[in-house]
C-alpha cells in the first residue's frame, strides 16, 4: 500500500492486491480453510435435509464455527498413546491431588454417598474421574465444542465418529436438552466436569437436582449422578475392584499379555494365573477371573484387571487411563 501511495497509480495499486492474493490463495492454509468452509456448507445440508435438525439450530450452531487446524495435532498426540504408564500416572496421581480429593470427598460426603446408594457406584471412583479428567472442575476447556467437532469430522482420520457426535450435539440443541451458549469444553469436543462426548450426554447424563434441565458444568449433582449413570448403566459390579498391580515369577506368555486396550486378550482364571506364577503385589488374595494388562510392552509394569477395568476402558480407551483411574481410587478408599 506505501507503494501505491507513492507511485499515486490505481492500476498499480490493483496489480498488488491481486498478486498478493493469488500467492496467499496457493497457500496449504487458504486452501484447507476453503476446503472446510465448502464442508460446513454440505454439512449443514445434511444435518438439515437428512437427519431432520430444523435450520434454526443448524445455522445458529454454526455461525461462530472455526476451523481449529491445531486441535489435528492434538488428536495425533495424545498422552495416553504416548506417555510411559509410571509417567502418566505420576503426573495424574500425586501427593497434592490425593489430598484434594480426600477433602473434596468429606466436602460432598451427603451427595456422594446418596448418589452411590442410587447408583451402586462407589464414590472414590466418581470422584479419581473427576480428578483426572478436569482437576475437579478446574480445567473444563475453553474450546468451542461445535468447531472443535466439525474440525474434527473434517478432518479424514476419524471423521465418521466426529460426525456422529456433530450431529448428536446438534439434535441435543435442537430438542433444548442443552444450551449452545455453554459448550466450550476439550479440544476433542468432550464437555463438563467428566468430559462428557455429545453421545455420552444423550445416553447418560440426567437432570438429577430436578431444576429442568441438565447442567454438566455448575451442577455437581447433575454431574457427579450422571457419571454414576454411565457406569451403571454400562455394567459397573460394585463387589468387585478394578484390578490390582501384579509381579511375575517368569518370563510371561506373550499371548496373555494385553498391550493394546482395542485388542484385549483372554480371560484368566486363578488357576492360569498359578500356572504361569503370576501373583499380586503385596500378597493381595485374587478373586474371580482376570485379564493381564501391560501398557508398555515387555518393560512396563503389569496388572490384573477386572471387569470393572474394562467399563473405565468404555470411558476412555487407554490402558493407562483405566489403570491411573483405579489406582487414585484406591488411594481415596477410607478417606
Amino acid at each position: 500500500m506505501i507503494f501505491c501511495v507513492i507511485k499515486n497509480t490505481m492500476s498499480n495499486c490493483i496489480k498488488i492486491i491481486l498478486f498478493i492474493f493469488l500467492i496467499f490463495q496457493n497457500t496449504p492454509v487458504f486452501a484447507q480453510n476453503h476446503n472446510f468452509d465448502i464442508w460446513v456448507v454440505d454439512f449443514k445440508k445434511k444435518a438439515i435435509e437428512t437427519e431432520g435438525i430444523s435450520s434454526a439450530t443448524v445455522n445458529k450452531a454454526f455461525s461462530r464455527v472455526k476451523f481449529l487446524k491445531k486441535l489435528l495435532i492434538y488428536d495425533k498426540r495424545q498422552p495416553e498413546f504416548i506417555e510411559k504408564t509410571e509417567t502418566y500416572i505420576g503426573k495424574r496421581v500425586n501427593k497434592k491431588r490425593v489430598l484434594k480429593a480426600k477433602s473434596l470427598l468429606l466436602e460432598n460426603k451427603d451427595l456422594l454417598s446418596r448418589i452411590e446408594k442410587d447408583f451402586g457406584v462407589p464414590k472414590e471412583y466418581l470422584v479419581a474421574l473427576w480428578g483426572i479428567e478436569t482437576s475437579f472442575g478446574r480445567h473444563l476447556g475453553k474450546v468451542d465444542i461445535i468447531s472443535a467437532l466439525a474440525t474434527l469430522s473434517f478432518d479424514k482420520r476419524r471423521s465418521a465418529y466426529f460426525s456422529k457426535e456433530l450431529i448428536t450435539i446438534l439434535r441435543l440443541i435442537d430438542k433444548k436438552k442443552v444450551k449452545l451458549e455453554n459448550l466450550y469444553g476439550s479440544w476433542a469436543g468432550a464437555h463438563g466436569n467428566f468430559q462428557f462426548m455429545p453421545s455420552s450426554i444423550k445416553n447418560y447424563a440426567i437432570d438429577y437436582d430436578k431444576d429442568g434441565q441438565i447442567d454438566l458444568v455448575n451442577s455437581l449433582e447433575d454431574s457427579f449422578a450422571s457419571a454414576a449413570n454411565y457406569l451403571k448403566t454400562i455394567g459397573w459390579n460394585k463387589k468387585i475392584s478394578w484390578g490390582y498391580k501384579a509381579i511375575s515369577a517368569d518370563k510371561i506368555d506373550n499371548s496373555l499379555v494385553t498391550i493394546d486396550a482395542r485388542k484385549l486378550k483372554k480371560t484368566l482364571s486363578r488357576n492360569d494365573l498359578i500356572n504361569n506364577k503370576i501373583s499380586i503385589k503385596n500378597n493381595k488374595k485374587a478373586i474371580g477371573n482376570f485379564k493381564l494388562i501391560r501398557p508398555d510392552g515387555k518393560d512396563g509394569p503389569i496388572f490384573l484387571v477386572t471387569t470393572n477395568y474394562e467399563k473405565l476402558l468404555n470411558w476412555n480407551r487407554s490402558l493407562r487411563f483405566a489403570i491411573t483411574v483405579g489406582l487414585f481410587a484406591d488411594l481415596l478408599k477410607n478417606a
